[in-house]
């Protein structure tokens, strides 16, 4: 069926005085709430923000290169570049020539050389340049984009992942195969398994598969790939996300160590990723399933500097993909494995062995922050290296630590710090200088009695230009996942500063389901969407009015996305006096059909407690679809149509029952959007209709 905008099916049409014909026109956007002061930050100031990430330290430690993505909203686009900055002094940092050819994913070689993708070529290919980026030499010739590469420890080989037909006999028969497939003149797409569609691509039969590549004494390819993981059913690195960490070289360079999930017919439902060797480079076919013991998802594999061990994450429970992350040590040799920090009840994220293998640092969400944590590898003990605010990668040097780091009040950039000194980290880059003349609302963390009457977190900002005794519109912001936080970081889709730029106050609270408040506080939401977090939502409101008399209790919108959208819907039912509009984006209203239409299934599956037909009560316990008699708030809709999580059934039922029943309801559908909203001018679209809405629907402060 060929996709058409419902924007342009939901038109108006106006006659002219004249005998012209009836003109098709499309609802202009609402009117977004203007500034609260003129230097107050806002959502056209967080689009346009440059964005900065990946920042990877050379082995001596003096330099860093790091990626800074920057938008023109008004072409519509984003590009990238690489910046070089010199540890030991203070000077700014260089752009390096090669992001004209749009150079991404530097990584250092152990020659002192920088590697990374560039599509200079015509195709993603692997490149080396010296270190100040001047003589760029291609160091991949493939026929297929590199998705992803890995260097060896000996810098003789490099490991890359290519979307390729599993069955082929070679690469070049793969290439023949994508050929052929392009040149039918039929459209149909056949599957005899599932997972036909994933996050917002349909199957296209090909895998992730790894080739190693050796490299000669020029830095160009040495004679042809090898395709080591041949014969295995499944993705390295893994579809959507995964990223080189999903495999790695053994230290001697003779095999790779990759992370799996055997596809077959259960892939759909499993999150059983295991832990794979090579058994060679030669591409026999043979693999050592390393973790076979364990049935739940192993990732992360990491060689401690010795090469005597291996680290690496590893959830207990089979499909359960929100499960705690334990560190756990597998000794090569023997293959005897050991936890540590089994105490610990955090869930340990991007492991990093220091340099004398005594330490593994790895990143944690812990109560509304996400902290560097050092993890001492004999004994388990673990100590926070940060404090306040979002680490989201690191670096190690000779002294400490290099930090991408963000907050809700300003988006990541670089810090240093020592290893464990008491010192806040030092800033050492400002690729937003726009933002520091920028006013950003003041923010506080608070906790109540929530359901079980344990304790839970959120926070509350006061609106730009906030002034004592006056009382504000609220922006209640409800976090998606449902295992996730809204917490002291940087958001570009879901950032409550943006609220309070536009003269809101802004109320998160991170009820039961959440990251960073221990494993139990997590699971706690499984098969409890509707009744846990509902009454934590309920307490924590209420307790945010009584501790904040700058909260305008009769003037308030919830706002959510992806489970928060669910929240939205049931919220609509079920605590329908609360709020005087919401707002849903992506939002599940028929709990039973996304077990039928979604595409993890291993998701519906955890959270309510089976299938639909073995357990049918787990899906309809909470189903807002149930309660759409009680609905009568206004509500905005928003649904991207490539959006295979949560499909745009869901978001047009939505739409049908607020317009079946009557009620103030319009729907915002995106047809080249997945479940974010990624676009420069989608995001502009968004933020006005979403602030429109607010606009429309709530009185200004009094």
């Amino acid at each position: 069926m060929r996709h058409r905008t419902l924007l342009s099916a939901a038109c108006a049409a106006i006659a002219l005085v004249t005998a012209a014909p009836v003109l098709a026109q499309v609802p202009a956007a609402p009117v977004p709430a203007s500034a609260a002061t003129p230097d107050a930050f806002t959502y056209q100031d967080m689009i346009s923000a440059n964005r900065l990430g990946d920042p990877q330290v050379s082995s001596d430690g003096r330099w860093v290169i790091y990626s800074v993505t920057t938008t023109d909203v008004a072409a519509n686009r984003r590009s990238g570049a690489l910046f070089l900055k010199d540890l030991s002094s203070d000077a700014e940092a260089r752009r390096l020539p090669i992001s004209d050819q749009g150079a991404n994913t530097a990584r250092w070689g152990v020659d002192g050389r920088i590697y990374f993708l560039s599509g200079k070529s015509g195709s993603s290919q692997v490149w080396r340049a010296e270190t100040d980026g001047s003589r760029p030499v291609q160091v991949t010739d493939l026929p297929l984009d590199v998705n992803a590469y890995r260097l060896s420890p000996q810098g003789d080989k490099v490991a890359v992942s290519l979307a390729v037909y599993p069955d082929a006999a070679d690469l070049g028969a793969s290439v023949a195969m994508a050929q052929s497939r392009a040149e039918q003149k039929t459209t149909a797409q056949v599957y005899d398994r599932m997972f036909v569609r994933h996050w917002d691509t349909w199957n296209d039969h090909t895998q992730n598969h790894l080739f190693v590549q050796s490299i000669g004494s020029d830095g160009r390819a040495a004679g042809s790939p090898v395709w080591v993981t041949k014969g295995f059913d499944g993705d390295t690195p893994s579809k959507p996300f995964g990223d080189e960490n999903d495999f790695v070289f053994t230290p001697s360079g003779d095999a790779l160590v990759f992370s799996a999930r055997l596809a077959g017919r259960t892939e759909p439902w499993s999150t059983n990723f295991d832990l794979w060797r090579t058994n060679s480079l030669s591409g026999d076919g043979t693999f050592t399933n390393l973790t076979d013991a364990n049935d739940a998802w192993d990732a992360g594999p990491v060689f401690s500097p010795d090469g005597r061990t291996l680290a690496y994450r590893a959830m207990a429970r089979p499909g359960f993909e929100a499960d705690r992350y334990q560190i756990t040590l597998m000794d090569v040799a023997s293959g005897q494995t050991r936890e540590i920090a089994a105490n610990w009840d955090r869930s340990a994220d991007t492991l990093q062995w220091s340099r004398d293998g005594n330490t593994l640092y790895a990143i944690a969400g812990d109560v509304g922050r996400t902290k560097l944590f050092a993890i001492d590898a004999r004994n388990g003990v673990v100590t926070p290296v940060t404090g306040d605010g979002h680490v989201s990668a690191f670096a190690q040097t000779p002294s400490g630590f290099v930090l991408a780091q963000d907050s809700l009040t300003r988006p990541s950039e670089l810090y240093v710090k020592t290893y464990l000194g008491r010192e806040l980290p030092r800033r050492i880059t400002n690729v937003n200088p726009q933002l520091d003349a920028k006013s950003f609302g003041e923010f506080e963390q608070f906790s109540f009695a929530g359901w079980n009457n344990e304790t839970v977190h959120g926070y509350v900002i006061k609106p730009v230009g906030y002034v004592e005794g006056r009382k504000y519109p609220v922006a209640f912001l409800i976090h998606g996942g449902p295992q996730g936080s809204f917490g002291d970081s940087w958001s570009y889709r879901w950032n409550p500063e943006t609220y309070a730029g536009a003269g809101y106050a802004v109320v998160m609270i991170d009820f039961h389901g959440s990251t960073g408040y221990g494993q139990g506080f997590t699971d706690a939401i499984s098969q409890h969407w509707g009744d846990r977090p509902l009454e934590d939502l309920q307490k924590g409101w209420a307790h945010a009015q009584r501790q904040f008399s700058f909260l305008d209790g009769e003037n308030a919108c919830a706002l959510g996305a992806s489970y928060g959208g669910y929240m939205i819907n049931w919220i609509a039912g079920r605590w329908n006096d609360a709020f005087k509009c919401l707002v849903n984006h992506d939002g599940v209203f028929d709990t039973f059909g996304m077990g039928y239409s979604t595409e993890e299934l291993w998701f519906t599956e955890w959270e309510y407690g089976g299938t639909p037909w073995d357990k049918p009560e787990g899906y309809q316990r909470f189903n807002p679809a149930n309660h759409v008699e009680n609905w009568k708030t206004p509500m905005l809709v928003v649904q991207g149509d490539l959006d295979f999580r949560i499909p745009t059934s869901q978001g047009l039922s939505t739409f049908t029952a607020l317009q079946r029943r009557g009620i103030d309801s319009r729907l915002v559908v995106f047809p080249d959007e997945n479940h974010w909203v990624l676009k420069p001018a989608n995001s502009q679209r968004w933020h006005d209709e979403v602030f429109g809405w607010l606009n429309k629907h709530l009185s200004a402060a009094r």
